[in-house]
């Protein structure tokens, strides 16, 4: 094994939790791992919280319409090239058109991890497909015109963090915020205003009003929001160092919301999990979580009758917290430990790639 300098390119909270695990493994390992930001929500907060030293690229983000979009690629682009240059990069990861970008300028090694299937996020495969030189994808995923540039494995991202061998759920972590006596309920509102959300509805106002009409003769209610709170739900406002959040999830008695990353988190925890928007029965991922485990449930924005149905209906279901964790130790014993298998193969990439023939069993 070489011992590289890796560039790791993180542009969501989400990012951070993926790679948080893999960067130790790497860093112990001798390798050194450079981090590269730009703002976006609780990023800034997450990175910090964990120790881990960061460059910020693009501290004052904002994204109006599709030229900003633009412009702010050329000028990551530019800023991840000379960074590269300075520091003597071998190896560029993340989620990130530009990680693919420059590693395709500079002829170096790059490796982008995705989740999304390809129909989903277009923008996405426009801005980066040509310069792709490996994805890596859970198996479930169809990466498009990149199939022939994919590697796959028997997993989700998520694992890569939530897996019980890297997380433990802490009871003391939630009383420190509220008491658990009483049963609980966690909800997310996510903006919808992704490149890739054009077009996508999700928990209106009335809608938001309904569930919680429902869920508080059930026990307690707690928003964690990326939008603006309207007036009437702050006092379900959750607030807690981000590092907490998981902890919080897994003692709660059901997820609702219209982010999928975080309906993701919920199944792998074995939280039951409602989702609310128009990417339901889209997404690999989340279908595979759906229709094979039963872990997750997606309802379109034009159904709001069969969403309240869903969350009655598993409300009144017995042993309901049993029954989903007897499903993700189904789902858990027949997946692998993603964290293990993404630091094996940045660390020997290019070779991983060949060795695994495009499929990890």
């Amino acid at each position: 094994m070489k011992l590289m300098n890796i560039l790791v390119q993180l542009s969501h909270p989400a990012h951070f939790h993926l790679y948080k695990n893999v960067i130790k493994n790497l860093q112990a390992d001798g390798h050194k791992v450079f981090i590269l930001i730009k703002s976006k929500d609780i990023l800034e907060e997450l990175l910090k919280a964990a120790n881990l030293q960061y460059y910020n690229i693009l501290p004052n983000y904002k994204r109006k319409n599709k030229f900003d979009i633009l412009w702010q690629m050329v000028v990551k682009d530019w800023r991840i090239l000379k960074f590269c240059l300075k520091h003597k990069i071998d190896l560029l990861t993340g989620s990130t058109p530009e990680a693919a970008q420059i590693g395709w300028l500079l002829r170096k090694y790059s490796v982008n991890l995705i989740e999304d299937d390809m129909a989903v996020v277009p923008a996405w495969e426009k801005a980066a497909g040509r310069f792709v030189q490996t994805v890596v994808s859970p198996e479930v995923c169809n990466n498009g015109k990149l199939e022939r540039k994919s590697v796959k494995y028997n997993g989700f991202q998520k694992l890569a963090y939530l897996h019980p061998n890297y997380f433990t759920p802490d009871i003391s972590v939630v009383k420190k915020y509220f008491s658990t006596e009483k049963n609980y309920f966690l909800l997310r509102f996510a903006k919808l205003n992704a490149y890739h959300d054009s077009g996508i509805d999700g928990i209106s106002t009335e809608i938001a009003e309904n569930i919680i009409k429902i869920l508080e003769k059930k026990g307690n209610i707690y928003i964690t929001s990326e939008r603006e709170l309207e007036p009437q739900f702050e006092r379900y406002r959750l607030n807690i160092n981000p590092l907490d959040i998981h902890h919080i999830m897994a003692f709660a008695k059901m997820y609702i919301g219209d982010s999928q990353s975080m309906a993701v988190e919920a199944a792998m925890l074995g939280v039951p999990s409602i989702r609310f928007n128009d990417f339901a029965g889209r997404i690999g991922v989340l279908e595979e979580l759906e229709q094979k485990y039963r872990l997750t449930f997606g309802i379109k924005s034009d159904e709001p009758e069969k969403f309240y149905k869903m969350v009655e209906n598993l409300l009144d279901m017995p042993d309901l917290s049993e029954i989903f964790q007897t499903r993700r130790q189904k789902m858990l014993s027949e997946k692998i430990d993603v964290t293990e298998f993404l630091t094996w193969f940045f660390e020997n990439y290019p070779t991983s790639k060949l060795e695994i023939n495009h499929t990890i069993k």
